[in-house]
């Protein structure tokens, strides 16, 4: 199990992890069914995007890399890299922002909306929305740009939702709540006056009232993180934090730019998390 992308791999293998509510490895094999060249391998950890996927449409083409010069996907027992294309928008992921990066190719990309669940007549859609089945938008929801919604969740009243945001299954955004360029895990719930930007909320987490998570810093710099005791430059002007599965927040709860709370973690009322909170 990779370290680098803890707290999220503490409970699950990044193959595991939803992008666009759908794992990685699911992902994977839908693009091994649609190659016309049978055997394909794909690291267990690549993000393929999908110009760079009908790069093996190709029968020369043998090997896909990273900008770094990894294998992302071969066809055979192993890479070939005598007959190998480098990929423009695809990548290893190795930290948690870069399920990010890769939520927001996938939502991004979205066409056209896709509506099964319940969109109240009030709501505003300035963007792709796919709302799942049981899913419900209540009345003073504001959604700009393309959103992905989960089985049986439910946004608002009133609430924001914006940028390339992927909400889970049984999730709840509620009143007055802004959620921007965002993963949620599935039985989420940020129900009263919460800004979250450009983070990944895991299952189960439950923000109290109040809680704000910054995500910009005052000098316009990247972000930093710190991992496995290095701080690492995440190449993100935005970013949040990295919430584990089964967090509760304290109301009024501010957690500083880049910072990472482990699974199962909790704060008090008031308190202000400016460092990554591994333990209680």
């Amino acid at each position: 199990m990779s370290t680098t992308c803890h707290p999220i791999t503490l409970t699950r293998d990044i193959e595991d992890f939803p992008i666009g509510n759908l794992p990685l490895r699911a992902r994977h094999d839908l693009l091994r069914a649609s190659w016309p060249q049978p055997g394909a391998t794909i690291h267990p950890h690549a993000w393929i995007a999908g110009e760079d996927a009908s790069l093996f449409n190709d029968p020369a083409v043998r090997t896909l890399l990273d900008e770094d010069g990894g294998a992302l996907a071969w066809v055979g027992e192993t890479p070939d890299f005598d007959a190998a294309r480098t990929a423009a928008k695809s990548f290893l992921i190795r930290y948690p922002w870069d399920l990010l990066r890769a939520n927001e190719q996938l939502v991004g990309g979205l066409l056209e909306s896709r509506i099964e669940g319940d969109l109240h007549p009030s709501a505003v859609v300035e963007g792709i929305l796919h709302l799942a089945p049981g899913a419900r938008i209540l009345p003073g929801v504001y959604i700009e740009g393309n959103v992905i919604v989960g089985l049986n969740s439910k946004l608002g009243p009133n609430c924001y939702i914006r940028g390339n945001t992927s909400i889970g299954e049984n999730c709840h955004i509620g009143q007055a709540v802004e959620i921007k360029n965002c993963i949620l895990l599935n039985k989420a719930s940020i129900g009263h006056l919460s800004y979250v930007g450009d983070s990944i909320i895991g299952e189960k987490v439950n923000f109290g009232a109040g809680t704000i998570v910054s995500n910009f810093r005052h000098d316009g710099k990247n972000h930093h993180s710190m991992v496995d005791g290095v701080l690492v430059d995440t190449g993100r002007r935005k970013f949040g934090a990295i919430v584990g599965d089964g967090v509760h927040t304290g109301i009024h709860t501010s957690i500083y730019c880049g910072r990472k709370l482990w699974p199962g973690v909790s704060t008090r009322p008031g308190d202000i998390i400016q460092k990554d909170k591994i333990s209680d």
